[in-house]
């Protein structure tokens, strides 16, 4: 049976993306509408949305579409370079948005709170990255910093930097966080020095390592929790 496409221009208003964003706000679309108006048109037999919805269905999540690449996505007919640009550059303002809505100085009352403020910076990345959070008396956030950045299984810390720069911001307190690509919690015997011997040094400078976080893409390892700082 054939199936015949209609042009968005030839739907009802309400049907429109752009026409419902409109007359019902943001929230009144769904995903693949969303996308639908990144990339403005879809083709002579599929329409934007249509074609939105197709590139959804090949990915489980929002992060998963974010996490694709340039190549990737122009192999789905359909979508050129100018449209996977559009969806590559919306989706990492996304990210980038939900990194500034942790607020800077940002209270730590809990490992949850790392895990939300580090997560949409190096939960979803290819390639490991450790970051310091450094606090003040108050247990508040007055520096994030990414200390180094490494391939798929690991990074070297420089612990003189750590402290350097814990001393130049008057930091009386920090937690080390890094990332695991693979999505694996276990903390490895390299991830149980580094913690230990950035410890030893702070309890010598009087700056206190709070805690040490393993980030994934979900959830979080905390070696505070677990009482094995």
């Amino acid at each position: 049976m054939q199936v015949t496409h209609f042009p968005i221009t030839n739907w009802s208003e309400d049907d429109r993306p752009r026409e419902k964003l409109m007359l019902k706000g943001k929230n009144a679309l769904s995903d693949a509408e969303l996308i639908a108006i990144l990339i403005g048109s879809g083709s002579r037999n599929e329409s934007a949305v249509d074609l939105s919805k197709r590139i959804l269905a090949s990915v489980d999540t929002l992060n998963s579409l974010g996490k694709m690449s340039l190549p990737q996505l122009t192999n789905f007919k359909g979508i050129g370079e100018a449209k996977a640009i559009a969806i590559i550059a919306a989706l990492e303002l996304g990210r980038r948005r939900r990194a500034e809505d942790t607020v800077e100085l940002a209270k730590i009352t809990s490992s949850k709170i790392v895990f939300e403020i580090m997560q949409p910076i190096i939960g979803e990345l290819p390639h490991e990255e450790f970051w310091v959070l450094f606090l003040n008396n108050s247990n508040k956030v007055i520096l994030k910093s990414q200390l180094s950045k490494g391939g798929i299984s690991g990074t070297i810390v420089d612990v003189r930097i750590v402290f350097k720069l814990a001393l130049e911001n008057g930091a009386t307190g920090l937690i080390l966080c890094h990332n695991h690509p693979s999505g694996g919690l276990i903390p490895s015997e390299a991830d149980k020095h580094i913690t230990k011997k950035i410890k030893l040094a702070g309890d010598q400078l009087d700056v206190k390592v709070l805690d040490h976080l393993i980030i994934t893409e979900t959830k979080y390892y905390s070696f505070a929790d677990e009482g094995i700082l």
